[in-house]
């Protein structure tokens, strides 16, 4: 259905020289971020931090029922075996676009994930009439680690989206933490009217697998409905059947 999703990037750029990124080395040749169009109207299932074989074997079933209604499916990273993108595509029945986490390259030990078109450092997605420039559309940045607030010392929100996104974005998509929710940055108020920003939402869906890095048991995906320009997201805790 979105040719967009299954086409490799619209434009694409490698990892900037000096950009600190916390991966091991040796890593494949990834994409720095990849660019898609997508419809005004959609629902977009999310999920991040898997951890197979890790977790366990394999996702939990609850998983599927909970995209059983979606159309695409983002991955924010810490996939460990990209099987699980096939899993998603196959049982779903929607394209799965994915973002490299650090446990794809190497962290702790793990086995580097290989190159695969599905798994560039950042995806940007833009849906709505105008993708193709002018209209309204909701941009979504996805990326593995995005903090939900500013860090004293380190990059604010707005340098974060333009180093990952190439810019501003309505929501940012983020896995990492395993602790799921739904937060509001906004720039302050004296700020609002020079950097041209009202504020992001930026949503973790947490993990299906190792829920708040605890011992594997069922645990959160998230959801983002998008009727461009507007758009909700929210978590859903996973329950056995």
């Amino acid at each position: 259905m979105y040719a967009a999703c299954a086409a490799r990037a619209l434009a694409a750029r490698r990892i900037p020289r000096g950009y600190p990124v916390a991966m091991a080395a040796p890593t494949p040749d990834r994409s720095w971020r990849d660019e898609h169009a997508l419809p005004a109207d959609l629902l977009i299932g999310l999920i991040s931090d898997t951890h197979i074989p890790e977790a366990r074997p394999a996702l939990f079933e609850e998983v599927y029922a909970a995209f059983r209604d979606v159309d695409l499916i983002l991955h924010a990273g810490d996939i460990h075996d990209l099987v699980v993108l096939d899993w998603l595509e196959q049982r779903c029945g929607v394209p799965v676009l994915a973002v490299c986490g650090n446990g794809d390259d190497g962290s702790s030990g793990r086995p580097i994930a290989p190159d695969d078109a599905r798994l560039p450092y950042n995806q940007l997605l833009v849906a709505g009439d105008g993708a193709g420039g002018g209209g309204a559309t909701v941009r979504i940045g996805m990326t593995h680690a995005f903090p939900e607030v500013e860090i004293p010392g380190s990059a604010g929100t707005l340098a974060r989206m333009e180093r990952h996104f190439g810019g501003p974005v309505d929501v940012v998509v983020a896995g990492d933490t395993h602790v799921p929710g739904v937060w509001r940055w906004t720039p302050a108020a004296a700020a609002q009217d020079n950097v041209g920003v009202a504020g992001v939402t930026i949503v973790n869906s947490g993990s299906p697998t190792f829920p708040w890095n605890l011992a594997t048991q069922l645990g959160t995906v998230g959801f983002l409905q998008v009727r461009a320009p507007r758009f909700d997201a929210w978590i859903e805790q996973l329950h056995a059947h």
